[in-house]
């Protein structure tokens, strides 16, 4: 969808696409939001700052003010996109063989704040994405093999920037794992994810979701994520802040 500068468009988050309890996947809104501008003609990364959770199957206002997109509530301000000249700087590819392997470590198969995640949630097959983001051995990275769903198409058969953005996003949050392990907190939460989807995805491939951790300041910490193809050729790629609550 295109939201035309100075019109309103309804959009409802359906129950499929949640991150934590009753609200959507940061991931997946972000690229719903981006995918209003990109579908404008904008092929910079497109930043997106999420203010409030999303509510799901709520019908939510999505309006273009000059060259963002703004999505509210009511009176609640929940989010806004906006194209950024700003160059990605993606993690290192990781095969899909070692990728793969590398899921046995996602800490989330032995206790998963958001089990119900529709990127990383231990969801059922075909449901979710399950993206499990493990260790990559003698890296600092964290990697999973994505096998994407055939039923995750749109009308015309193609995979929409919406998934690929879902599939950035909880890696970046993984990464950060091995350095809260030990802090006994509530996760952190997406606070805004900057990406570029370059290729299509296509239903049934195989991909690589690479993931870095790449800084703290407070209450925020930074992460960077890619999706690769099989031959290492570069798919997306995002940066993400989150924020741990208090």
């Amino acid at each position: 969808m295109t939201a035309a500068a100075g019109l309103q468009t309804v959009l409802t988050v359906p129950k499929r696409f949640r991150g934590p309890e009753g609200t959507a996947n940061g991931g997946w809104i972000a690229g719903t939001l981006a995918g209003t501008l990109t579908g404008a003609g904008h092929e910079s990364p497109v930043e997106v700052t999420l203010r409030r959770p999303v509510p799901l199957e709520t019908g939510l206002t999505l309006e273009q003010v000059g060259n963002a997109v703004v999505l509210s509530v009511g009176e609640s301000h929940l989010a806004e996109a906006i194209p950024v000249a700003e160059p990605l700087t993606p993690p290192p590819f990781v095969p899909f063989t070692d990728a793969a392997r590398a899921e046995a470590g996602f800490p989330g198969l032995h206790g998963h704040a958001i089990a119900g995640c529709f990127a990383c949630g231990l969801r059922e097959p075909g449901d979710g994405l399950r993206i499990f983001p493990g260790p990559v051995d003698g890296t600092d990275l964290v990697a999973a093999g994505w096998r994407v769903p055939f039923n995750v198409t749109d009308e015309q058969g193609v995979v929409p920037g919406s998934i690929v953005w879902a599939a950035l996003d909880c890696a970046t949050g993984w990464a950060h794992h091995r350095a809260f392990s030990a802090e006994p907190a509530r996760p952190p939460l997406l606070g805004r994810l900057t990406g570029q989807v370059f290729r299509r995805v296509y239903p049934m491939g195989r991909y690589s979701v690479v993931a870095r951790a790449t800084g703290r300041e407070g209450r925020k910490i930074f992460g960077t994520s890619a999706v690769y193809e099989v031959d290492g050729t570069l798919v997306a790629a995002a940066q993400a802040t989150w924020i741990i609550p208090k």
